[in-house]
């Protein structure tokens, strides 16, 4: 299992103020919006991501952090066998994502995913 990218989330209480403070003073650009989540990037280097959220769709908490991985059914069996909770169980999201949240041992909720 190897990790592809992480994205910090950050809670937002305006999607559209957050989202133009970024756009001004980083020069990000939205790369993604569900109304309830805006991911941005940095446009001369797409990798560089940070995503805006209300809340979650499915999920009761706002993650800290989004890390994508190659093997997302790994990543779930290795959490379990650890006996790390699961905050919100593998599920295919209807957005094109299988995922599932873990919280770490600092109480840290992660958001860990496949597209």
């Amino acid at each position: 299992m190897t990790v592809r990218r992480v994205v910090p989330d950050l809670a937002s209480a305006s999607l559209a103020e957050a989202t133009r403070f970024y756009t001004r003073v980083l020069g990000m650009e939205v790369v993604m919006d569900h109304g309830w989540i805006v991911t941005m990037a940095q446009p001369d280097n797409p990798e560089v991501q940070l995503s805006l959220m209300t809340h979650d769709a499915t999920a009761g908490v706002i993650p800290v952090a989004s890390i994508q991985v190659d093997d997302v059914d790994a990543a779930y069996r290795e959490a379990v066998a650890s006996g790390a909770e699961i905050v919100h169980p593998l599920t295919d999201e209807p957005w094109g994502v299988r995922r599932f949240f873990v919280r770490d041992p600092d109480g840290n909720v992660v958001n860990v995913l496949s597209h």
